[in-house]
Formats: structure tokens, sequence, C-alpha cells
């Protein structure tokens, strides 16, 4: 390979782009001298990046040291080798997170627009699988993107850029639509955008409102990450039971270093009683979980305040769930390049994507359920999201044989939950 080939070819990478000047000559240096194929270097700017992102030790300080004395061939296939084991190394290392000072502040910057979209984006869960337990979610785009800039998020996926959609003809659409009076139906806003966070813009929730009171046969769930609700207690004399808000909650330490720009668990309860307060029927969803240094106690702690300001009847769900990404997902976080701690973690084979090793899961999802008392394990609906049906039983001591038991189970209990005050 010519020198001016292997320049193009080190300097391509698009991750190598994103490496601070002195990783990047770093890299070009160790690239030439071992002649690394674009496959090896594509590995090693992503490996760099990585540990440029989790914010520990230098790419060069934890370098392989090179043995001069074996052919060209041995010496990259050693030093390539021993880079992966060092980054899977720290990956299988608790996460450790800094002080509340040293927190990365990062905001995504919203472009909100309009256009008059051709069909209702009314689909299933984008992240079902077969190979997992799935509730048979559907999903309704009433936003495309987000606006918030959480480390983990697959939106990021599934939109380009940051320009945050919403539907003209949105309401009109909503009010065409033919459902089955007979049938029950368990509708979600929170899987192309955040449901609270845009309030009414675009009279967003004034057409949901309106829909879920034209068809009360069908559970609207509003997911967030905000305490944006003043519209929903400003309507709430025109709003049915039938529009349930859920909360996604983390430990401030999650909510600190990776979900930038959302509101503090503070701020997500306190919006969260004042709904439940006005008569809504909340939910909870611990999803993800992340294992890091003190999780049990502050995981613990989130739940501890659950109990001491909500009551069981005031709750349909509790879901538990952890990291799981997709390619295109790990793409576009290395992409982005925020500082965070994310990726450090030990990815196994799940059901076709990547994410932590059962015995984790096991370990996360355990602690938390067995955190609550009985009252709320006996009436609030718990589960697993998109998680290996396996887990259920040694975690909540039953399992679904199927999506369908396990989807009319839900609507039963969020009915019954909805119908309570009548």
């Amino acid at each position: 390979m010519s020198h001016n080939n292997f320049e193009s070819t080190i300097k391509e990478q698009s991750m190598f782009r994103l490496l601070t000047p002195n990783l990047q000559e770093f890299l070009y240096q160790q690239a030439q001298s071992l002649r690394l194929s674009m496959q090896d270097c594509r590995q090693a700017c992503e490996i760099a990046l990585d540990f440029q992102m989790w914010g520990g030790p230098s790419i060069v300080d934890l370098w392989p040291v090179d043995n001069p004395g074996a052919g060209g061939k041995v010496r990259k296939q050693q030093v390539m080798t021993q880079l992966r084991a060092i980054r899977e190394d720290y990956q299988n290392r608790l996460n450790q997170y800094a002080e509340d000072s040293d927190a990365c502040k990062v905001s995504a910057a919203a472009q909100p627009a309009s256009l008059l979209k051709p069909d209702l984006g009314l689909g299933r869960c984008p992240v079902a699988s077969p190979r997992t337990l799935c509730c048979n979610l559907q999903t309704l785009d009433a936003v495309d993107n987000c606006g918030y800039g959480c480390s983990y998020c697959s939106i990021q996926s599934f939109f380009d850029g940051k320009k945050i959609t919403f539907d003209k003809g949105f309401a009109d659409k909503l009010k065409a639509l033919q459902l089955d009076p007979q049938k029950t139906y368990h509708i979600g806003t929170g899987q192309s955008s955040d449901s609270l966070m845009w309030g009414n813009s675009h009279g967003v929730l004034d057409a949901l409102i309106e829909f879920a009171n034209d068809n009360p046969n069908v559970i609207i769930e509003l997911k967030t990450k905000s305490a944006n609700v003043s519209h929903l207690l400003r309507s709430r004399d025109r709003v049915g039971r039938n529009i349930i808000c859920t909360w996604s909650l983390n430990t401030p330490t999650i909510i600190r270093h990776e979900e930038h720009g959302t509101a503090t668990l503070e701020k997500r309860l306190a919006a969260a009683r004042k709904v439940a307060d006005a008569g809504y029927v909340v939910g909870f969803h611990f999803h993800p979980m992340v294992h890091y240094e003190n999780w049990q106690r502050d995981y613990g702690t989130v739940v501890e305040t659950l109990m001491q300001d909500f009551r069981p009847e005031e709750v349909a769900l509790v879901s538990m769930g952890t990291l799981t990404f997709i390619k295109p997902v790990l793409r576009e976080i290395r992409k982005q390049a925020i500082p965070g701690q994310i990726l450090k973690m030990p990815m196994v084979d799940a059901a076709g994507k990547k994410s932590y090793p059962d015995d984790t899961k096991l370990e996360m999802f355990s602690h938390l359920y067995e955190c609550f008392d009985d009252n709320w394990q006996r009436d609030v609906f718990f589960y697993l999201c998109m998680e290996n049906a396996e887990l259920w039983e040694p975690v909540l001591g039953f399992k679904y044989d199927s999506n369908e038991e396990f989807e009319g189970a839900m609507k039963a209990a969020y009915m019954g939950k909805i119908g309570v005050g009548r």
C-alpha cells in the first residue's frame, strides 16, 4: 500500500475525525508502523473513541507493547488482539461516575418543523423481536424525533439529524381512524419522541385528548422524561381516564451523566404527583437500568421514594428493562461522541442485539422488584420490557407463554385501574 493510499485509509474513517488531534496523530503513526488494514484502522479508531468517550485512560497509555522482532502480519495481529482484550477488560469493570459537578452537560439542538405526512404513523413497537417477550404495544408517531440528548437513545437511529417533525394533518388522521369498538387497544406515543416535552405544540395533546374521548376502548399511554404537565392539568375536565401518564425513571447519577437535557428525578416525580392528584393513572418505567458502582443502593432509594409518594392504586405499571443495542444505534452513539460511559459494558448477544449477560440482568431486575413491598407487587402490573422470557419466572415468580397472553394480561390490568373511581 502506497503512503498516499495508506493515509486515506486511516483518515477516511468517520470515527478518526471524532478523535482529539493528539489521538489522531498517535493512531496515524501506529497504523503506519503496523501497516493496518482498513478493517484494523476502523476497529482501532472505534476503540480509541470508546476510551475517549468514557473519560478514562487514553488509548495512548493503554496501547499494547509492540514486538518489532515479529513479522509484520504477526505484529499487527498481536497488537489488535491485545487491543480488543484491553477494551473488553474495561467493559467488564463496573462504571464509576464522577461527582455531580463533573457531569457532562449536553443539550440536543432541536429544530421543530411541521409538514403534511401522507399517512398516520400507527404501527408496532419498533424494537419488537420474536425472540423476546413483547406486549404487542401499538405505537403512534405523534412527533418524529426527540429533543433530548440521552446517550443511549435508539430514536436517534430512526430519524436523520436534529429535525423535529410535527404532522399538520395529525388531528384529522386520528379522527378518520377506524377502530373495532369491541376490541381494547393500547397505544403509546413515546417511541418516536418524548410524549410530553412538547406540551400541546402543534395541537398534539388536544388531538390525543379528543381521540381518547371518542374511543373509550383505547388506552393512550404518554411516556416521558419531562415535567411538562401543565396542559394536561389545565385540560383535566375534558380528559377521560383512558389517558395514562408514565415516566421513565433512573437514578440521579444516570440522569445527570447519561440523560442529557431531561428533567431531574425530583422534577419527574413531582410532575407525576401533580398528575396523579388530578386523577390520572400513572406508571413508571425503569428502563434502561444501568449496572454501575452503587447501583443497588441508588435504585433502591428511587423505589423507596416511589412507595412514599404514591399509592399502588394510583399506579398502573412498573416496567423493567436495560441497555440493548442494535448496530445502527451503536454507530450513532459513537458518531455523536458525547462523553459518557454507556458503552462501557460487557456486550453479549441478546436475541440478535447487544446487551448485558443474563446473569447481570437477573441480578438487577430481581433487586429492583424485591425493593417493592407486597402491596405494590400485588396491586401494580410489573413486567419486563423486551427481555428474554426465561428471566420472567426467576424475577417475578411467573411468566407468560406467549405475546398474546402477555398483551391480554396487561390490557386487563390497565383497564382495571382506569375503571377505578368511574
